[in-house]
């Protein structure tokens, strides 16, 4: 208790502050030269780089109330199909600008709700992907699943075109809490979807799962976790709802009287997180959890792990292309992201033109900031002579910014002649600290909670 009580005098429980994705975040991008931008990064990638792509679906069949993603519901395919062209579309116009000879090593499709497309589709954007960027050796493709929208011919059609991950959101199992947000969706129907996975082989498994929902009490947040436990996933990812009405409208359907109140959202996090690295999994950063054979706990191990758009990875791709409206690219000089309404992507793709839209080129001050960044997202710690030993004279321009934030969050964190590291007592901490190393603040942004 006294504990929680020193991190509550820090701001734990009202700042508000990004989780760190990218840096600069995606607020910060601008309209200017983006197109520019991006025919520039495009066309100085090294074919001897394989790069990472990643494919937004912005359809559901169901638009859940939590979700503050950029989705749009539909009850027929027809607009799915019409979007699957302008994909395809995009990847041509890709395939012209690419170097010769680019590979791809990794492939995400994300939503959205990409298991809303029919085996035929399925297979049409896979060949129309491998086509425009043939894949490396070796090569790895996650899709995020919906067991509503599952079944053995769509697990086929995956399969044939190479799936190597499955990623199942299932936030909460309880119907009393499933009502609150909106979506309906069995330990049965998940049950089966990971039965029939599991069947096909050579897939690994990745579940999501979120507190801080309404209605959620210790109780019925353990419930769920004990049936995602059985299920043993490879990976979970333990996020924190973001209660963020003036962004994503649909949450103003979400009653804020039965959110949890900020002391039980931080207990039940620390007690998920314990019941699930006393089962045998690590905790990698803030909020994902692995086995020990997975490759997120190997990138841990060597110091490897990153992190990007879908959270922690061991991705070493230096390059992720986004395909699909709102999609990111990140590029070793900066992030390009195209048009984020469907209808406004859609129409620079039927113009002949790429689709970025916003972007960031970055300077070496955004880098250096960025490497920070991302150590303490998934170290807990900076090391200093690592970022000395990249960027030369310009690391010292932080070490005002290190003695502001050993001092605003000692003992949490401490100093030595070799790195600023956090305390695990102090992790709750990890994006206040990060957000100290932020040069930006984008007019009117709110973030969603620390915790």
């Amino acid at each position: 208790m006294e504990d929680l009580s020193r991190l509550q005098a820090l701001g734990l429980f009202d700042a508000r502050v990004p989780r760190y994705t990218s840096y600069p975040t995606a607020p910060v991008f601008s309209i200017a030269s983006c197109l520019a931008l991006q025919e520039e990064c495009l066309s100085a990638l090294d074919p001897a780089d394989p790069v990472s792509v990643y494919v937004h679906i912005p359809f559901c069949e169901r638009l859940c109330w939590f979700c503050a993603y950029r989705t749009q519901g539909t009850r027929t395919l027809s607009p799915v199909e019409h979007y699957l062209d302008t994909l395809l579309a995009e990847l041509a116009l890709l395939r012209a600008a690419l170097p010769v000879g680019i590979r791809m090593g990794r492939l995400h499709w994300g939503g959205g709700t990409p298991t809303i497309l029919p085996p035929y589709l399925i297979c049409t954007l896979a060949e129309a992907i491998k086509a425009a960027v043939p894949p490396a050796s070796p090569f790895e493709f996650s899709v995020e699943v919906d067991p509503t929208l599952f079944d053995a011919e769509k697990v086929a059609a995956l399969q044939s075109v190479g799936m190597t991950c499955a990623s199942i959101g299932i936030q909460d199992f309880d119907p009393k809490v499933q009502a609150a947000i909106g979506r309906k969706q069995t330990f049965a129907a998940t049950r089966r979807c990971v039965e029939t996975l599991r069947k096909a082989g050579g897939v690994s498994l990745n579940v999501d799962l979120v507190y801080g929902l309404p209605h959620q009490t210790r109780e019925v947040v353990a419930a769920s976790l004990r049936q995602v436990l059985s299920l043993e996933p490879d990976r979970i990812a333990l996020f924190g709802y973001a209660h963020v009405p003036w962004m994503a409208k649909r949450q103003e359907l979400i009653d804020e009287a039965h959110l949890p109140d900020d002391r039980l959202r931080h207990s039940l996090f620390v007690e998920c997180a314990e019941t699930i690295v006393g089962k045998g999994y690590a905790a990698i950063g803030i909020d994902h959890f692995a086995k020990s054979a997975d490759a997120l706990s190997e990138a841990l191990r060597r110091g490897t792990l990153r992190r990007n758009f879908q959270g922690y990875t061991a991705d070493a791709c230096q390059t992720l292309i986004g395909i699909g409206a709102s999609a990111i690219s990140r590029f070793p000089q900066g992030y390009v992201q195209n048009a984020v309404a469907t209808g406004a992507y859609m129409q620079r793709i039927d113009s002949g033109s790429l689709a970025g839209y916003r972007g960031h080129a970055l300077t070496q001050d955004d880098k250096l900031r960025a490497r920070a960044i991302e150590m303490l997202m998934c170290q807990f710690r900076i090391d200093l002579n690592s970022l000395l030993s990249e960027f030369g004279a310009l690391a010292r321009t932080l070490n005002p910014i290190h003695d502001l934030i050993v001092a605003r969050y000692s003992p949490y964190i401490t100093r030595t002649a070799d790195c600023i590291a956090i305390d695990s007592s102090g992790a709750a901490l990890t994006r206040m600290v990060a957000a100290g190393y932020d040069a930006y603040t984008p007019a009117g942004v709110v973030y969603s909670r620390a915790t």
